[in-house]
Formats: C-alpha cells, sequence, structure tokens
C-alpha cells in the first residue's frame, strides 16, 4: 500500500467516525426533544419554580382584663432585583445608586454611604436579582424606605422586594412568660397556652410561587400571595395583669430575700376556678429570678402539711376522730418502726382542732396510723375518691402526675400510712394541692383550673370555657364546716397567726417539708420547703392561693415567716382592690384628731384652691384666730409667703423642695444641713441680697 492509499484510509475512517458522532447527537437530540420532552420540560419547571408556605400571623394572646399579653408583628427582609426593568439601564442605575446609599445610611446608621454603595455597586455587577440590602425591619421602617431613590419606582422598576415575617413579641415581656408559653413549628416543642392552643393561634398558612435563581436562591414570582394566609384565632386566657404583676414581684422580693431556689405564686378564683395569676421563678444567679420552668403545674413532690388537710378530712369523714378528741403528743416525739415523727414545739395532750392549727405532725399520724393500720386501702381508696391520684386535665401541656400510694404498691412498708398523714410518701403539684383547698373555699366543688376563658376569631366567640366540675361534694356539709373551722383557726390561733389581716379574715394552712437531697435522701445537707395554702376572705371566699417556696436558705425557713408574707401581700392588695369584697365589710372608722393638722408655708391662693378640693375641714375651727391672719373659713392655718425683690424669703416651715425653689428665684446659693422642715435660716427675713449671697437652712 502505498502511501496516498494509507493516507486515503485514515482520512476516510475520521471522517466515518464524525458522521457516526454527528448522528449520535441528532438521534439523542430527538430522543430528549420529541420522544422525552414533555418529561424534562416537567422536570425544569419543577426545579426552578415551586410553591412556597407563607406564614400566617398567628393569633394575639389576651388577659381576662383585655390585656395584649401575647401578639404578632411583620418583619421584613429587603431584598433588590438589580436588574430590574427601571434600572436595567447603567445611566439611570448609577446615577442613582449614591443617593440611595446615602438614604440607607442615614436611616439605619449601620453602615456608611461609601459601604452601602460598594455593596449595590458589586451587587449590580454580579447581575444578582435578590440581593439583601437589610434584615428585619419594621412596617414602619419599611414605609420609610419604600420613598427612597430608586425604591420609589416601585416593586417592578425599582427592585426592591419585601420579604414578609411574623415575629411573636410579649408586651408586658416576663409577665406570666411562662404560662403564655411557645409553639416552635420546627422542633414541635409546645410549652403553655401558645403550645396547647396551636392550632387555633397558627392560623393556616397560603402559598406563594417562587423562582430558583443564580446561587440556589428563592425568590417570589409575584409580590402577593396566590393563596392568602388565613390569620390565627385569637386566645382570651384567665390571667389578670394586675394581679399577675403583684403575684410576680411579692414572690421575686421574698426569694431574694430568703435567698431560695425556686418559687411559685397560684391565685384561683373560687367559682370559676380561673387562674388569675401564676408566677414562677428560678434562681440563676445571685439576687436573679427568671422564668424557666413552670413548678405551680410540672412540680410534683411531697407537700408535708399542706397535705393534712386531705388527712383530716377523711379521718372526719369516716368517723376515725373528731376535732374535739384530745392527743397526747408525747412531748411532740413519737416512735413508730424505728422511726421518729417529730413536731416544731412540744404541744403536750391538746384536742384535734388545736392539733391541726399549730401543726401537730405527731397527733394526725397516731389518729390516722391507730384509725387504719389494719386496714390502709380504706384511707387511700378515700384520698383517691377525691381525686387527689388524677391529673386535672389541664388546658395547657406539662401537668405532673400526682403520686398517692396503695398497699399494692411494692415500695409501701409499714411507715407509709403514718408518713402519708402529715403530706410524705405522696406526691402533688402545687396546682394540685391549690385545686383540693379551692373545693373546700367552694362548698365541697371541686372544679377544674382553667387558663383559657374564650378563643375569639374576628370578634366572634369561637369557644367559651366554662367552670368543669371535677367533684361535685368532696365531703359531708359537717364535715366541710369542721374544716374550714380549723383553716380559720390556723391564721387566728396557729401557726400562721403572723399574716391575720384585722379587716377581712383568710383561711389556709401552713406546710413545711424536708426535701430530699437527691440520692443522699433525708440524710444529706437538709433543705425545706416552705408552702401556705388557702383562700379569702374566709367567709365568703373569693380566690385560692397557694405559695411555694423552695429551700430558703437565709433567715428562718419556717412557711409562717416565708410563704406567709407573699401569701398576705398579694391577698392584701386583691382585698382593697376589690370593689365588691371590700363593701361586704365594715371598714373601722379613724377618730380624728382634735388637733389641727400643720400645713408647710405656700402660696395662699393656691392652698385655698387645695383646700376647697379636698374639702378638708378642721374638727375646731374655733381655735383657727382670724386677728392673726388665719383663715377661720377654711378651718385650717397656713402662712402665707410673700416674696420681696431684693431681700431675703421666709423659709421657715417648709420642706426642702419648696425651700429650694423659693431661695433659687431669690437669687440666694441654698446650703442645706439635716431634713424634714425648715426650722432656721442664717439670713434674717428681709435682709438685703447680694448676688451670690450664700444661706444656710436647716431641717427637722
Amino acid at each position: 500500500m502505498n502511501i496516498r492509499t494509507n493516507i486515503l484510509l485514515r482520512v476516510y475512517l475520521a471522517f466515518g467516525l464524525i458522521i457516526l458522532f454527528a448522528v449520535a447527537v441528532v438521534a439523542k437530540m430527538f430522543q430528549v426533544q420529541v420522544l422525552e420532552g414533555e418529561m424534562y420540560r416537567a422536570m425544569a419547571d419543577s426545579l426552578s419554580t415551586k410553591y412556597a408556605e407563607v406564614e400566617a400571623s398567628r393569633g394575639n394572646i389576651y388577659s381576662i382584663d383585655g390585656s395584649l399579653l401575647a401578639t404578632s408583628v411583620p418583619e421584613y427582609d429587603i431584598r433588590m432585583d438589580l436588574l430590574a426593568g427601571g434600572i436595567e439601564d447603567n445611566e439611570v442605575f448609577y446615577s442613582k445608586v449614591d443617593s440611595l446609599a446615602a438614604s440607607l445610611a442615614n436611616y439605619f446608621k449601620d453602615k456608611s454611604e461609601r459601604d452601602y454603595s460598594r455593596a449595590l455597586r458589586n451587587a449590580r455587577h454580579d447581575r444578582q436579582r435578590y440581593f439583601l440590602v437589610k434584615r428585619n425591619i419594621s412596617y414602619q421602617d419599611l414605609k420609610a424606605i419604600k420613598k427612597f431613590p430608586i425604591f420609589n419606582m416601585g416593586r417592578y422598576k425599582g427592585g426592591m422586594i419585601a420579604v414578609q415575617e411574623n415575629k411573636r413579641i410579649l408586651p408586658f415581656r416576663d409577665l406570666a412568660y411562662r404560662t403564655i408559653g411557645y409553639y416552635n413549628v420546627h422542633s414541635e416543642a409546645a410549652v403553655g397556652l401558645e403550645g396547647a392552643y396551636g392550632d387555633y393561634i397558627n392560623g393556616e398558612t397560603g402559598r406563594r410561587l417562587v423562582q430558583r435563581i443564580a446561587g440556589g436562591v428563592w425568590m417570589p414570582v409575584n409580590e402577593d400571595a396566590e393563596i392568602a394566609p388565613k390569620a390565627g384565632a385569637d386566645i382570651i386566657a384567665t390571667i389578670d395583669v394586675n394581679m399577675q404583676d403583684l403575684a410576680q414581684n411579692a414572690l421575686k422580693k421574698q426569694l431574694i430575700k430568703s435567698a431560695a431556689d425556686f418559687g411559685c405564686v397560684i391565685v384561683m378564683e373560687v367559682k370559676t376556678g380561673e387562674i388569675k395569676a401564676i408566677a414562677n421563678f428560678t434562681k440563676t444567679a445571685e439576687d436573679t429570678y427568671k422564668e424557666t420552668f413552670n413548678y405551680a403545674i410540672a412540680q410534683s413532690a411531697e407537700p408535708g402539711s399542706t397535705f393534712k388537710l386531705a388527712s383530716y378530712m377523711v379521718g372526719l369523714e369516716d368517723g376515725k376522730f373528731g376535732i374535739h378528741d384530745i392527743v397526747d403528743t408525747e412531748g411532740g416525739r413519737y416512735k413508730i418502726y424505728r422511726h421518729t415523727i417529730r413536731d416544731h414545739e412540744n404541744e403536750g395532750v391538746i384536742d384535734m382542732k388545736t392539733a391541726f392549727e399549730r401543726s401537730s405532725n405527731v397527733a394526725i399520724v397516731k389518729k390516722i396510723y391507730l384509725g387504719y393500720k389494719d386496714n390502709p386501702s380504706a384511707f387511700t381508696s378515700h384520698l383517691h375518691k377525691l381525686h387527689l391520684n388524677e391529673k386535672l386535665g389541664l388546658q395547657i401541656p406539662g401537668e405532673g402526675k400526682p403520686w398517692i400510694k396503695t398497699p399494692k404498691d411494692k415500695s409501701w412498708s409499714g411507715l407509709t400510712l403514718p408518713q402519708m398523714a402529715y403530706g410524705y410518701e405522696v406526691k402533688m403539684s402545687p396546682i394540685q394541692i391549690l385545686t383540693l383547698y379551692n373545693a373546700v373555699a367552694n362548698n365541697g366543688k371541686m372544679v377544674a383550673p382553667l387558663f383559657v376563658h374564650e378563643i375569639r376569631r374576628l370578634g366572634n366567640t369561637v369557644e367559651l370555657f366554662k367552670a368543669r366540675t371535677i367533684n361535685e361534694k368532696i365531703c359531708s356539709d359537717k364535715t366541710l364546716a369542721l374544716v374550714k373551722e380549723m383553716l380559720e383557726g390556723v391564721v387566728e390561733e396557729g401557726t400562721a397567726k403572723s399574716i391575720k389581716n384585722p379587716l377581712y379574715k383568710i383561711a389556709g394552712k401552713t406546710g413545711t417539708a424536708q426535701v430530699a437531697d437527691g440520692a443522699n435522701g433525708y440524710r444529706g445537707k437538709r433543705k425545706y420547703q416552705a408552702s401556705f395554702c388557702g383562700y379569702f376572705p374566709a367567709d365568703n371566699p373569693k380566690y385560692s392561693m397557694i405559695v411555694v417556696v423552695q429551700n430558703p436558705t437565709k433567715g428562718s425557713y419556717y412557711a409562717a415567716s416565708v410563704a406567709g408574707p407573699v401569701f398576705r401581700e398579694v391577698a392584701d392588695v386583691v382585698f382593697g382592690s376589690d370593689l365588691e369584697m371590700v363593701s361586704n365589710y365594715k371598714v373601722p372608722q379613724l377618730v380624728g384628731n382634735t388637733k389641727m393638722p400643720e400645713v408647710k408655708g405656700h402660696s395662699k391662693s393656691s392652698t385655698q384652691t387645695v383646700y376647697k378640693k379636698l374639702g378638708v375641714k378642721a374638727l375646731y375651727a374655733s381655735n383657727n384666730q382670724e386677728e392673726l391672719g388665719i383663715d377661720t373659713n377654711s378651718g385650717i392655718a397656713y402662712k402665707e409667703v410673700k416674696m420681696n425683690k431684693g431681700l431675703v424669703p421666709d423659709v421657715s416651715g417648709m420642706g426642702l423642695k419648696d425651700a429650694l425653689y423659693v431661695l433659687g428665684n431669690s437669687g440666694l446659693s441654698p446650703v442645706v444641713k439635716g431634713k424634714g422642715e425648715v426650722v432656721n435660716q442664717s439670713l434674717a427675713a428681709g435682709t438685703p441680697i447680694y448676688k451670690g449671697t450664700k444661706i444656710t437652712i436647716e431641717l427637722q
């Protein structure tokens, strides 16, 4: 084969391979475009556009008095299409970009004008169509920046894109924070009302068409959603803002004073079961307490002596003892199965009523043990009939499970029955204990606590919640009258007499329980839980309340000194603020003075105006002496202050604020000694004043 033939064979081979490759390409193109075209076109559409969910505006949460507890406010991310129709021309964009940068810098004051300009120019160079300008701005900010250069050209010409998100805010900040709670849609974490009523509050999400652009970013195709979201319903909580604030402040103050680990307060309306206030605080640092856990509903623990109400109720109802039965407390020490039951003090021989009022452990242990030792299930089954072993079925999640032992439990021992008598080897949460006391206040009718009063949508009631009865009658009227008498006696003569109020009656029970120290049990470091549970006014109860303070480490750890003052402070203010309750009580009349009140010197006309508005009259107006320049018509003596220009004024009898005002306006430089009212001045009244003259005033 010659060289020419060899070359031609190679050319034909190469040409043939090219032809085959071209045919293969054409065949593949035909397959993709014709045979499989529909499939790939649908795939392309699904990859470049999709429907994204649009978050609905969540419903509000209101207090029972109409105050806003939680709401959603819109926040916006501002983005920009740098290739929008109105700024497609470079001349238009670059002539206005610096003005836009200056407006952004002046308004937000977070970057310089140069930084904004550089960022916008770089985004333009990179042909970005979804450039982030600013995150998390308010609606007011949005209205303002719509007027900025370029942005004022509109969505499609100026390229401004506002992406809305809803931010949840609490106008009262930490007020009832844990009760209001939160709902995390991503982790499905549900806390408080936000979590329990998420189906109502969350509303219905909408849909919006979005398109994927360079960088994998999804940009809305249209400004408005194709399917508009439906706003959530509003929740009307039973919380009263004023009571809630009062309860939180009183509790926090006591926790700081006692250096306690944590504490809680619950205020409940007797008839309806509505929770008016619920406060929980945990120590996070020295003298710092925050609401991190809802102890009031979730913390099941041994209640201690507040449980004696249940023990007395069962014993009285079963006829095991009467309140006038005599019991020997044996010097405050009662040994049973190598374990000694102790009283705080040696009560000696007392009746069962006095034992309750003074919180004798020995007395109730002896009566319950002797009455039920042969049939302990009779005692526990009666407790179960009171529904103390059942959850209350609260409207918010997280309720602790109560534990009332029975002889069938593996942990039952010979000590269990006597221990249960005074609140050990049982577990209940504060709200479960309060529900029992509230039933006594409610003439024996046990109702479940309510946290939500109503659900509304667009102002219309969707659902209205009323008191749910757990037990129509917890005991006989006779037993009920006896336990009410004893609960009042605790405050009148017993362990809680320090919180007695002469204006209205409080009924309740103290509880000081030793708390187990982890794995060390009761042999480790001694910790105590102080609690007081009761209701007021005792003769016509409207509110019940429980206060629990865990591990007070400063001062006393007894309930009367730790939990009692919180109860009294909250109850006093609630009682004094409720016209209905106050009107049912005759307030003692204070006897007036026979000596007329003293009045500080001031302007005659101003003083007369004040007297006239207040309607103040002295008891003995005849004591006034008209000849001394004292107005006898008002019945109260006063002295008019006259100021003569250039002369030292007389400020005797004035308070410090008035004296400084008068002396300062006279051109004097006052030096102050003491406190109270002015009793002496270094310069006599009427003395000529020279510029910069100092005057010393003494106050007592």
